[in-house]
């Protein structure tokens, strides 16, 4: 077991799940506040790394390609502030943060969890009803109705016809792109074969919500396109991929693993004795390396 507590959040890695729970504090940002605790199964991780620096480090998880729907709807244009799979850590816990990258990677090690791309999504993705606001309105998911909805800044066309609701049924995509410079992004939903309206301009579109980047806020967007997502018609048939089955347990560990937990406990009575690890961390972190032989 791991576990790292900061301002920014809390990661625990029971051996199987990593969990994360984000900050509540004014600097977490709200897209990560609005998604709210995740459980990251061990066989969606491709890797996981500590980047330290002056000022402590930044945790990172690296999931595997099609895994996670909130990243599939952002298409790698999410900053780091909003990832939900980094954690900020502070100076004097960058031996903790090292400690948990250790565990989760020996443990995608003795796993032999694969990196490749999955086929389908391995996270259930963001809780509905689920809600996101653009420039010119809200976009709100239950489950089964998308809604858009208008304010005063939204185009004529668009207050003329009212607010906009259709089922999920009827998507056939859903496309999100952030503000960037003095470009603005939208958040769009395609319905049939039609690709008329996916030419016009966002804040001329029943069915896409103009988003200007002049809010953090905005990002939220992108937890309606990825709730959507994984409810498209088909998204429920495509089973994830499968891992290799695991090998049969011999009755005494490979030699391998023997070296890798006298390494892991040489290293975790380090951190003990330089006070790194509490006496509570200490004793259930061994616990959890004499339970993997």
């Amino acid at each position: 077991m791991a576990e790292i507590i900061q301002r920014d959040g809390t990661w625990h890695f029971d051996g199987e799940t990593v969990r994360i729970v984000p900050g509540r504090g004014k600097g977490v940002h709200p897209l990560r506040q609005e998604l709210g605790e995740c459980a990251v199964p061990l066989r969606a991780l491709a890797g996981v790394s500590f980047e330290p620096d002056r000022k402590g480090g930044r945790l990172r998880l690296r999931l595997r390609d099609g895994a996670c729907p909130v990243l599939r709807a952002a298409g790698g244009r999410l900053k780091d502030a909003a990832d939900p799979y980094q954690l900020t850590v502070e100076k004097d816990r960058s031996g903790v943060a090292e400690y948990f990258a250790d565990e989760v990677r020996d443990a995608l090690r003795v796993e032999q969890v694969p990196t490749g791309a999955v086929d389908g999504f391995l996270l259930p993705g963001p809780a509905v009803p689920v809600a996101g606001g653009g420039g010119d309105g809200t976009a709100s998911f239950d489950g089964e109705t998308v809604r858009l909805t208008w304010n005063w800044k939204a185009k004529e066309v668009k207050l003329s016809g009212g607010p906009v609701a259709f089922p999920v049924s009827e998507v056939t995509g859903v496309h999100w792109m952030p503000a960037i410079g003095l470009e603005n992004g939208h958040l769009r939903f395609v319905r049939g074969e039609d690709p008329a309206s996916r030419a016009q301009e966002a804040e001329y579109d029943p069915y896409a919500l103009d988003l200007w980047g002049l809010s953090k806020k905005e990002y939220t967007a992108v937890l309606v396109a990825a709730a959507v997502l994984v409810r498209l018609p088909g998204a429920a048939e495509r089973a994830p991929a499968a891992l290799p089955a695991a090998p049969e347990e011999s009755a005494a560990p490979a030699a391998d693993d023997h070296d890798v937990a006298l390494r892991r406990l040489r290293e975790l009575g380090e951190l003990h004795r330089s006070g790194v690890l509490t006496d509570d961390e200490f004793a259930a972190a061994k616990q959890a390396v004499l339970r993997r032989l």
